[in-house]
């Protein structure tokens, strides 16, 4: 697909600098040869030649984002477990002389 928008703006590029080159020719006539003859119709075919990847990609997309959001579901409806540190963090350490114990001064 690309190889021929690719050689279709080569095409559009050579009447261009043949136009800018040429006695009866202008700067401006190659521009507008080029864009209307190359840019322009080139643009509108390579959307719509790529209309089908992009929505293969928006489907994908949906697809990952849909799985991801079962899974949170998933997680969410999950039993928690009773078992002592389950979440697998090593245990924090006490803070010394925070807070005194019961009927005691401070420090």
């Amino acid at each position: 697909m690309y190889l021929v928008l690719i050689a279709w703006l080569y095409v559009t590029l050579m009447m261009a600098v043949a136009e800018a080159t040429s006695p009866m020719g202008t700067v401006l006539g190659a521009v507008m040869t080029f864009v209307l003859y190359g840019l322009l119709p080139m643009g509108i075919v390579g959307y719509i030649l790529g209309t089908p990847s992009r929505k293969r990609a928006i489907k994908a997309r949906e697809m990952a984002e849909r799985a991801a959001y079962e899974e949170a579901q998933a997680q969410a409806a999950a039993p928690a477990s009773t078992a002592p540190d389950a979440g697998g963090q090593t245990p924090a350490a006490a803070e010394q002389g925070r807070v005194a114990p019961m009927g005691k001064e401070p420090g």
